[in-house]
């Protein structure tokens, strides 16, 4: 499935591989937009929608190994040959499984607050209850849906953040496939070693990203390092976007040779 994407020329031309960057449960192609703008000035970004997400396609399917092959047809489809990928939270996941999928189209992986981890734990109750008190009381614009969130939700920035896919009284996502696939979403298969560089960035207020889960990590990602940025939680690029941009570009430079 070729996903609805935005693709942006660097500023000034480099060598390095084009990003693409994915978003998390519930977002879309603008969630990366306060990173997009910056690493646009060195490199081609790749912005898109997941499947069930922004103007995606909808499908009932909602597997990382579909959402990695949705990538790679994207990849495809605007003739980006090798890349470095990344992404944030379910977002990081899709990055990962692409690398089980097609390693060989892969330069570098940075994962935002996320591991390779099944997670045992629903996080999102809440926001599926708030989204569909939104629905079902047919609020048609923006204040009306936050004034319903705002009974169930208390964080202003996680209601802020779903609003933006809140478009003329609808959801830019599949509220029904989201809910029955959620199990599929918080799950993960283990891939094979990726013995390429990989960054793990860790809020350090976040539970994402456990000491527990260093082994089980490396045994996936053998040449990854982790970065943990303090004080924010687990939406650490929209908390801490300055520090998340810092450590992306030492990163990127550091590892441009090898």
């Amino acid at each position: 499935m070729k996903l609805n994407a935005r693709l942006q020329t660097a500023q000034t031309p480099s060598s390095s591989s084009p990003i693409v960057l994915i978003h998390g449960l519930f977002g879309s192609l603008d969630n990366l937009g306060v990173l997009a703008r910056d690493l646009v000035a060195t490199h081609d970004v790749l912005q898109l929608d997941l499947r069930n997400h922004g103007l995606s396609a909808r499908s009932d399917e909602m597997t990382y190994a579909a959402m990695a092959q949705d990538v790679l047809d994207t990849l495809d489809a605007y003739e980006l040959k090798t890349v470095t990928l990344v992404g944030h939270s379910m977002g990081g996941k899709v990055a990962m499984a692409l690398s089980a999928l097609a390693p060989q189209r892969l330069d570098k992986l940075v994962m935002i607050d996320i591991a390779p981890v099944a997670y045992p734990v629903r996080r999102h109750d809440e926001i599926f209850a708030a989204i569909r008190a939104v629905s079902n009381a047919g609020a048609t614009s923006r204040q009306q849906a936050a004034d319903i969130m705002r009974t169930t939700l208390h964080e202003e920035g996680v209601i802020q953040f779903l609003l933006k896919s809140f478009h003329n009284g609808s959801w830019r996502f599949n509220v029904p496939v989201l809910w029955d696939k959620y199990d599929n979403i918080v799950g993960w298969e283990p891939v094979p070693a990726w013995n390429h560089p990989a960054l793990f960035i860790r809020g350090g207020n976040s539970p994402y990203i456990l000491e527990e889960y260093r082994d089980t990590l490396l045994a996936q990602f053998p040449q990854s390092r982790a970065h943990v940025i303090a004080g924010a939680g687990h939406w650490v690029h929209a908390e801490k976007p300055q520090a998340v941009l810092r450590a992306l570009h030492r990163f990127l430079n550091d590892t441009a040779s090898d």
